[in-house]
Parts: C-alpha cells; sequence; structure tokens
C-alpha cells in the first residue's frame, strides 16, 4: 500500500509539474497578446503597483536579481523532484573483505526467514536499504495470539546483531514495528 501511495504522489508531483512547466512556457513565449487577456487585479489588491514596479524595473539589479531568483527557485524545485524519485539507494552491498556484494532483496530475505523462524512470530516483513554507507533495516513483526513482545525481544536482538556483524563496515540502523494477530473467534450462523 505504502508503494502505491508512493507512486501515485509522485505521479501527480510529476504531472502537475510539467503542466505548470508547459503553462509558463507558453505564456512566456505568447507576448502580448496573452498577457492583455489576462485577468488583472485592481491596483489596491497588488502586493506592487504600476508606478512601484516600473520604478523597480528601471534599477540596474532587478533584472538580473530576477532572474537569478528564478533559476535559483527552478534548479531547488527540480532537485527536490529529482529526489522524490529516489527510492532507496544501491540495491547492491559490498561485502567485507571478500570483495564481493550480496543484494538487499537477499538479505532482507535471510532476515525474514530469521525473524519468522523465531518462537512466537507469525510473519514478518523486512525492507533494507543501503545508502552512503549506512545499512537502514525496517522489520514489521506480526506476533502470534498471546505471545508477549518482551519474549520475543532476545531473539530478535540476536538477528539484528548477526546483521550486524555480517555487514561490519557499514552501520546498521534498525527500526522495528511488533504487531498481534488477532485470535480468531468462530462465529455461530
Amino acid at each position: 500500500m505504502q508503494t502505491f501511495r508512493s507512486l501515485l504522489n509522485r505521479t501527480v508531483l510529476a504531472l502537475t509539474g510539467v503542466a505548470l512547466l508547459v503553462g509558463g512556457s507558453a505564456l512566456a513565449l505568447s507576448g502580448t497578446r496573452t498577457a492583455d487577456r489576462l485577468p488583472v487585479p485592481p491596483a489596491h489588491h497588488a502586493f506592487l503597483t504600476g508606478a512601484a514596479l516600473t520604478a523597480l524595473r528601471a534599477q540596474g539589479w532587478w533584472a538580473p536579481g530576477v532572474m537569478a531568483g528564478s533559476f535559483a527557485a527552478t534548479a531547488l524545485c527540480a532537485l527536490w523532484c529529482a529526489r522524490q524519485f529516489r527510492v532507496g539507494g544501491s540495491s547492491l552491498l559490498p561485502l567485507p573483505g571478500t570483495g564481493g556484494t550480496v543484494r538487499t532483496r537477499a538479505l532482507e530475505e535471510a532476515l525474514n526467514l530469521d525473524a519468522v523462524a523465531l518462537e512466537g512470530v507469525a510473519r514478518c516483513r523486512t525492507r533494507v536499504f543501503f545508502s552512503r554507507g549506512r545499512l537502514t533495516v525496517r522489520l514489521h513483526l506480526w506476533l502470534q495470539p498471546g505471545t508477549a513482545p518482551a519474549a520475543v525481544l532476545p531473539g530478535l536482538t540476536r538477528l539484528i546483531g548477526r546483521a550486524e556483524s555480517a555487514t561490519t563496515p557499514c552501520t546498521v540502523r534498525s527500526r522495528v514495528r511488533l504487531s498481534h494477530l488477532s485470535h480468531r473467534v468462530p462465529h455461530v450462523r
């Protein structure tokens, strides 16, 4: 669900950006024909009156300042938009000593299998992100009915410790979310 929402947000962001880019370009390239037809607010509602704007345009710094500000704002917005499409860093994790690599998806599956093997854990979803020498492990564990979280924590600590020792040069940051499966109550009809 989270990936669908993220994909939807990025798609809406990209479509909005393209629409604004096309609309702004059309207004900038059309000249005064379109500008004469645009609604103009009354002078008492405007931030700058016509006389104040004319006085600013007469200054030598106005045109380069507006252009530089516009380019900087456009570059920052484009950078922010590009960062939205970056999902999770590298999918390859370097192994210590051997010079080899392992896919983060394989590490996710291994951690997932080990977590499900813990007593009291019904199922688990694991996500591993590797970026800038840091490994982020997100575990979402569903505990069996009647299992206390304190019973699972020692095994979970050992599991995360093994992941840290396997990826020694990387710093590992882990986030654990515990949920309970509900008791199934039989329904009588």
